[in-house]
């Protein structure tokens, strides 16, 4: 006789993608339409090996891939919609009003040049230059789980500037050049405009360097700690100071801007594998914003380990905030790593076989619906599991939850056909 844990879960499996069917079908004016969008979720839900056109074809029982295809290419829906209803749903499952914001980019390797926005470029996924594609991702993360919000295909400047290869690829014409930066201000203030509930916006150099996040995300009033490279600046006693020569001097215990002396304190950047991640962290006064009840700061994070290694941040801060707490804030960010480990390894986000502009984020969208789903369903195995009684009056012992979103699809079973 199956636990009455593991029935609970499993309803709730069905439920919720059955919620998703309604939730997404209005976005796909057919019946035929909604049957193949419908089947296409199924297959990056399941235990396909690979994501790709005949197996996630073969994984829903179709013949052929071709009206899979015909999904993310000529079929008439708006992958934009769909990602208005990703980001209201991921609101209604993981909102909490101490979320957080984490803005980050992958890269996709590619072969060839036909691809939209293929470049040899730098990919933090290879760690390396390589014939890639760009996409800057906006996540959300709580206590309860984390998911992503928003996403859009960087298209470098020789792309945005060549009308042949546009056409080639179905760029729209209102489509030109942006920065990741500019990308990513645009994802923030949707989300922000939508009712997201976030307490903070973290960001890693690329998007702390340039100053327009942050000063957009100062007038709106919404804190934010947002990492910066040595090349950056910042203001402190009323005068430029470039962060690599602050990071130096630290190095050499000397004095900083405005005569500062510098301790270290020890505290945590969040729970770990192993365990709370412990780091020294010390923070100088910037020059004050003009919005008041807050305060900026240069945040400094030392590797315990490597006392040599560290990190900046620029941090936008309500009056008081401690420094435990700007620590807690600034580890948040590794939660976008894990999303994007999760993303690829268990709804293919990263195994579409598109090259056109629409085909990319018609697939990267519904990617991202999937990987929701998991979160959600992942959160409420974790509220079930505290809603049952003693296990001892249960029929015997609580099933173990599951680490991590790989696992929870393990324990779950693939029967969601």
């Amino acid at each position: 006789m199956p636990h009455p844990l593991d029935q609970r879960l499993t309803d709730a499996w069905t439920d919720e993608l059955t919620a998703m069917d309604v939730r997404l079908a209005p976005h796909f004016g057919r019946a035929e339409l909604r049957d193949r969008a419908r089947a296409y979720l199924r297959g990056l839900l399941s235990g396909a090996d690979r994501k790709n056109g005949w197996q996630l074809a073969e994984e829903v029982g179709n013949a052929t891939p071709y009206g899979l295809q015909h999904l993310l290419g000529r079929a008439s829906w708006d992958a934009d919609a769909v990602r208005d209803e990703l980001r209201a749903y991921v609101r209604e499952q993981l909102g909490a009003s101490d979320g957080v914001l984490v803005v980050d980019e992958t890269g996709f390797l590619k072969k060839g040049a036909k691809s939209v926005g293929v470049k040899r470029q730098y990919s933090g996924t290879a760690g390396r230059i390589e014939n890639c594609q760009v996409g800057v991702f906006l996540a959300y993360a709580t206590d309860r789980g984390h998911a992503f919000l928003d996403r859009e295909l960087y298209l470098p400047a020789e792309w945005a500037d060549d009308e042949t290869r546009r056409a080639q690829a179905g760029v729209p014409e209102a489509v030109d050049f942006a920065t990741k930066p500019d990308l990513a201000q645009r994802m923030v203030a949707r989300a922000l405009d939508a009712g997201i509930d976030a307490a903070w916006v973290v960001a890693d150099a690329v998007y702390g360097d340039s100053r327009r996040l942050g000063m957009m995300l100062e007038e709106r009033k919404q804190p934010y700690a947002l990492a910066l490279s040595g090349k950056a600046y910042v203001w402190a006693e009323f005068r430029q100071h470039r962060v690599g020569d602050i990071l130096d001097a630290l190095r050499q215990g000397e004095r900083l801007p405005g005569n500062t002396m510098t301790r270290w304190h020890r505290r945590s950047a969040g729970d770990g594998a192993k365990g709370p991640r412990l780091y020294e962290w010390l923070r100088l006064p910037l020059n004050p914003p003009l919005q008041a009840g807050f305060e900026r700061w240069l945040l400094v994070r030392r590797s315990i380990d490597e006392p040599d290694e560290l990190t900046a941040y620029t941090v936008f801060a309500p009056t008081g905030t401690t420094l435990a707490a700007l620590a807690r804030v600034a580890g948040s960010r590794w939660q976008v790593e894990i999303g994007f480990a999760e993303a690829k390894g268990e709804v293919g986000l990263d195994e579409y076989e598109v090259r056109s502009w629409h085909g990319w984020y018609r697939h990267i969208t519904l990617a991202l619906v999937a990987h929701a789903v998991l979160a959600a369903l992942r959160a409420a195995g974790q509220a079930i599991e505290t809603s049952v009684a003693d296990p001892a009056q249960k029929g015997g012992p609580v099933p173990p939850r599951p680490s991590s979103l790989a696992a929870f699809k393990r324990q779950r079973g693939r029967s969601w056909r």
